[in-house]
């Protein structure tokens, strides 16, 4: 097998973008804990990205609670796990959802990814680089917390959306996080998201506090994405399985969200080698 992922890792470095296509960015969503609302937030990100004039694939990599679906009451007809078994193309298991958002599903039996064989490897690599130019944007899902696959995922993306609220718990765990992805690639672009803020002062103090933190220990320069509040809107919207920037398009955290997404959009973009690069890094470094 060892032979088999050489000649597949230098297949895959040959392999360069066609000139005038466009890039693919990889965003990997996480959390130090569960509850924060970091698959509502990747799921309504990808739709305001979306509102903007970008084309969203997200990826459900959160091996133990897939749920971006039941987010928007969609029940998958075919997921990752199912591809690698059936061989199936990738876009055979792409599922359709609000204003053209793109999902894949991880499905039951997903946990085994990192672990499979070379040829399913081959498979799932050629598949996935093959939407590289496709979409500009590729969000994943990841699980909350430390383990090592979650790591993986971080780490191959080309930037981290950390999503903590307010609560020191959750601030405690997002910076456990930042410190195991920060010794393992100091250069990895992580932007902070303060999610259920009772309001700005709020947000704004446990923003400040954690770059702060995060700079004074650890040299890691953590650049603020946005401040979301708390807004009975949206758990509404979850309890309706509907996307609250689609269900209440004028609440607080949909205003907030579009221009959080704005602002993202003109931020300097940490680009790497995108899909491909992602490919690579998951299954060789």
């Amino acid at each position: 097998m060892r032979d088999q992922a050489i000649q597949l890792r230098e297949k895959m470095t040959r392999k360069k973008t066609k000139p005038g296509t466009r890039n693919t960015r990889v965003l990997a969503v996480t959390s130090g804990k569960g509850g924060v609302g970091k698959s509502n937030f990747t799921l309504n990100f990808a739709l305001a990205l979306i509102e903007q004039g970008k084309s969203v694939l997200i990826i459900d990599v959160d091996l133990g609670f897939a749920n971006i679906d039941i987010l928007f009451g969609h029940v998958p007809q075919q997921t990752i796990a199912g591809m690698l078994d059936k061989e199936l193309s990738i876009q055979e298991v792409i599922e359709k959802g609000p204003l053209g958002l793109q999902l894949i599903a991880g499905g039951q039996g997903f946990s085994g990814l990192l672990e499979i064989s070379a040829d399913k490897m081959k498979h799932f690599m050629e598949q996935l680089g093959s939407l590289q130019g496709q979409v500009d944007f590729v969000l994943l899902d990841t699980g909350a917390g430390l383990s090592e696959n979650n790591m993986r995922f971080l780490l191959a993306a080309d930037e981290v959306l950390l999503v903590t609220t307010p609560e020191p718990t959750s601030v405690t765990d997002a910076y456990s996080v930042v410190k195991v992805m920060h010794a393992k690639d100091s250069d990895l672009a992580i932007r902070l998201v303060v999610n259920q803020c009772t309001d700005g002062k709020e947000g704004q103090q446990t923003a400040m506090n954690f770059t702060k933190v995060a700079g004074n220990f650890l040299d890691k320069d953590i650049r603020t994405l946005g401040i979301l509040p708390s807004d009975l809107h949206v758990p509404q919207a979850v309890k309706m399985q509907q996307p609250f920037l689609l269900a209440h398009p004028n609440s607080a955290a949909s205003k907030a969200l579009r221009t959080l997404t704005a602002e993202y959009l003109e931020m300097p973009s940490p680009f790497k080698i995108g899909l491909r690069g992602f490919v690579m890094k998951l299954f060789f470094k």
